[in-house]
């Protein structure tokens, strides 16, 4: 999952949202320089993200984009549940995205101080282009495509690999309904447990 789904399955609590948020910033041991409950946040991303690499339904949606990015696939499906999650009227309405996309920015905010560096330079560019929110729209599902882009190593357009999302749009959509509502109920486990 990526960013909104990481923010959202932390359960409204501030501190876990951090971590569940900067959990790929940050390596190794480097995890217990944070305080305890950014901590908590950073192992439940690594769950999430565990359980969904393993899910079937991951699977079988990561072969509609092989052909076009290889090992990368698994990134791109993080960015397409993400849209389909935006776009999930038992999860969001599009106020309820509003908000809820306005509230992470805020708490981030707030936090900045525990931020790894890279996040911070990343973070005004996520609240002024609204990437939460805007996971709702192609336009910005195809930006968050490019941020992919950006950061593999031998990728150089999103643009085959965007083309094969809306092409299989709909068997996507299939493998993220078949998938989210596992993916909830565990989050919300692990959750308890942290």
């Amino acid at each position: 999952m990526n960013y909104l789904a990481h923010s959202y399955l932390s359960f409204d609590h501030h501190e876990v949202l951090v971590g569940n948020m900067i959990s790929d910033f940050v390596k190794g041991k480097a995890r217990y320089d944070f305080p305890v409950g950014v901590q908590k946040g950073i192992t439940l991303h690594r769950a999430i993200d565990n359980f969904t690499d393993e899910h079937p339904a991951t699977k079988e949606a990561k072969q509609f984009l092989k052909p076009a990015v290889g090992l990368y696939a698994g990134a791109f499906v993080d960015v397409a549940y993400d849209h389909f999650l935006a776009n999930d009227e038992l999860e969001f309405t599009d106020d309820l995205l509003q908000e809820h996309a306005a509230s992470t920015y805020a708490v981030l905010e707030n936090h900045e101080h525990v931020l790894p560096d890279r996040f911070k330079v990343m973070l005004p560019h996520m609240k002024s282009q609204n990437w939460l929110y805007n996971y709702r729209t192609a336009w910005g599902t195809e930006q968050s495509f490019g941020g992919v882009v950006r950061r593999a190593r031998y990728l150089d357009s999103a643009a085959v690999v965007f083309d094969l999302f809306q092409k299989h749009y709909v068997q996507l959509q299939k493998c993220y309904k078949a998938f989210f509502p596992h993916l909830k109920a565990y989050a919300a486990k692990e959750f308890q447990l942290l």
